[in-house]
């Protein structure tokens, strides 16, 4: 797992306790925004990459 993953997750995991144990204001829900675009975000590079090294140039 990535980075950006990896941040991704925690901002969901904090979103989601914040949702349910605090008054949620509109600033936590930004977290569910970022968290979930730095998780997708973090795949398509994943993949980016995977898809890449096969295409590395022969020397």
């Amino acid at each position: 797992m990535d980075l950006l993953s990896l941040v991704g997750v925690v901002m969901l995991v904090f979103w989601a306790i914040a949702t349910f144990l605090l008054d949620a204001p509109g600033v936590i829900h930004a977290f569910l925004t970022l968290g979930t675009f730095l998780v997708v975000f973090g795949a398509v590079k994943r993949a980016e990459r995977a898809r890449t090294a096969d295409r590395a140039p022969k020397r």
